[in-house]
């Protein structure tokens, strides 16, 4: 395998350490993004959204405070949604692995492997 697979990280994150190390063990070749570090742009986003067939609300985290404080009940559009995730990376489910033109949330882990065929 020569393609190198982007993951978007978060450290703390058991399920973005299991996926990561889930791609090490096969020998996946990985580009690891700290997306709290250096959060994707809006394009970027709207480029992964496009890469895993979902619309911007399907990757927010709902269980996170800024959400339930700013957000909850609330219907946005999906331009309206990508600035929230654009403003708050809190908010971008995690992680997500890119390789090529796929992409997938890697909830559980193992989803990662798909990446792999």
């Amino acid at each position: 395998m020569s393609e190198t697979i982007r993951v978007y990280h978060n450290a703390r994150c058991s399920k973005s350490r299991g996926a990561c190390q889930l791609l090490e063990e096969r020998g996946a070749p990985l580009e690891v993004i700290e997306y709290l570090k250096s959060p994707p742009s809006r394009a970027e986003l709207a480029d992964l959204l496009k890469k895993l067939g979902l619309p911007a609300e399907a990757i927010v985290r709902k269980g996170e405070a800024i959400y339930k404080s700013d957000f909850q009940g609330r219907n946005l559009s999906e331009d309206d949604w990508l600035d929230a995730l654009v403003a708050h990376p809190i908010l971008i489910e995690r992680p997500i692995a890119v390789r090529g033109d796929r992409a997938v949330i890697g909830r559980p882990p193992e989803n990662v492997l798909a990446l792999l065929d």
